[in-house]
């Protein structure tokens, strides 16, 4: 502990991301991330923006980037805001529309940064426990609270909201602000765009890093009436007027405007996915439901700690949650069909 540091950092238990090891052929399936490269169109423009326009800071507000997303979404500019990665986005939602006397409310197997931002922020929260199926219960938020939140899909679980059951949550809580984290959503969900202009409390955050493979620029977005825009922006304009650099923005107005690469990557990954599930239920494991590029799975004849350290002995990595109720089992992201075929060959011989 050191004398320096502010009294909150003493009680802060950060955020730890998926492992990125520095390893030579190594299959790499903890991270979510797209084993398909980013559009060529990317490419080019990135290609583009190196020059000597590098020497001048970016447009602070994403004017083009917004234009692009509203375009996309049948959307006004006014009602997108844009940031440094979906995470950023969703520090800035916590701070600007979370932070209220009643407590937040979000599932208790879900994204392990919302405690984080709870904790940085001084947000006091109630965690809502998810159904032996992984599902969310609607009626269990029907409690007093200053906001809800949660992936759709959820994560880790691959779990999906049907699109009528979270309009009948911004119905049952129209004063409190629901945020809808959709990282996952163009792998098998609808997302809840549509339901913006009704709803005034509604909020939908989206990244650029799943479904566009651009996890390296960090882009990501938040799309709701323009006064939970306007509350974004004063807490960004208070914070870093500059989140997103030139490449960043460039990178994603070419992945947006190439919507022939993104639907073809989503549909091989989703088809890569149904195999996989099919390979695992047959070597014996109980797989979720999954409208993510992940799946969710257990084994009940072996521990999940050591089918992920047997895993890394054949130098492929998963992602092993060490937490309450999940702790046997194992996410695991959708690569090429090739690694896939790898992993399922390796299981074969550690479940056997």
């Amino acid at each position: 502990m050191s004398e320096f540091w502010s009294p909150v950092v003493h009680s802060l238990k950060p955020y730890v991301p998926g492992e990125q090891p520095k390893l030579s052929n190594l299959i790499k399936l903890n991270t979510n991330e797209n084993p398909y490269g980013p559009s060529p169109k990317v490419l080019q423009a990135l290609q583009a923006e190196v020059a000597d326009s590098l020497r001048l800071y970016p447009d602070p507000t994403g004017a083009e980037l917004k234009a692009a997303v509203a375009r996309r979404h049948g959307l006004t500019p006014q009602q997108v805001f844009v940031g440094n990665g979906s995470d950023e986005v969703l520090a800035h939602t916590f701070q600007a529309l979370l932070k209220h006397e009643k407590p937040l409310l979000f599932p208790d197997i879900s994204y392990s940064f919302y405690p984080v931002y709870c904790q940085l922020y001084q947000i006091d929260f109630q965690t809502i426990p998810l159904r032996d199926d992984f599902s969310i219960a609607l009626e269990d938020y029907a409690r007093p609270n200053g906001g809800i939140i949660f992936p759709n899909p959820n994560a880790p679980t691959g779990k999906l909201l049907a699109l009528d059951a979270i309009e009948q949550l911004l119905q049952t809580h129209p004063r409190s602000v629901v945020v809808v984290d959709e990282a996952y959503v163009d792998f098998g969900g609808q997302s809840a765009i549509p339901l913006v202009e009704r709803y005034p409390n509604l909020l939908v955050v989206q990244t650029f890093s799943k479904s566009r493979s651009l996890a390296g620029l960090r882009v990501g977005f938040a799309v709701g009436q323009e006064k939970l825009i306007e509350g974004l922006e004063r807490v960004k304009d208070s914070f870093n007027s500059y989140p997103l650099d030139r490449f960043a923005l460039k990178g994603a107005v070419a992945a947006l405007e190439d919507d022939a690469y993104f639907v073809s990557t989503c549909e091989r990954i989703m088809q890569t996915r149904a195999v996989l599930v099919q390979q695992l239920e047959q070597l014996g494991f109980e797989v979720v439901p999954s409208a993510a590029n992940f799946v969710f799975a257990r084994h009940p004849r072996h521990s999940a700690d050591k089918i992920a350290a047997a895993l890394r002995e054949k130098s492929i990595i998963v992602r092993h949650f060490k937490l309450p109720r999940i702790d046997q089992h194992l996410r695991i992201t959708i690569g090429t069909d090739a690694e896939c075929a790898a992993l399922v060959k390796a299981l074969v011989s550690i479940v056997a």
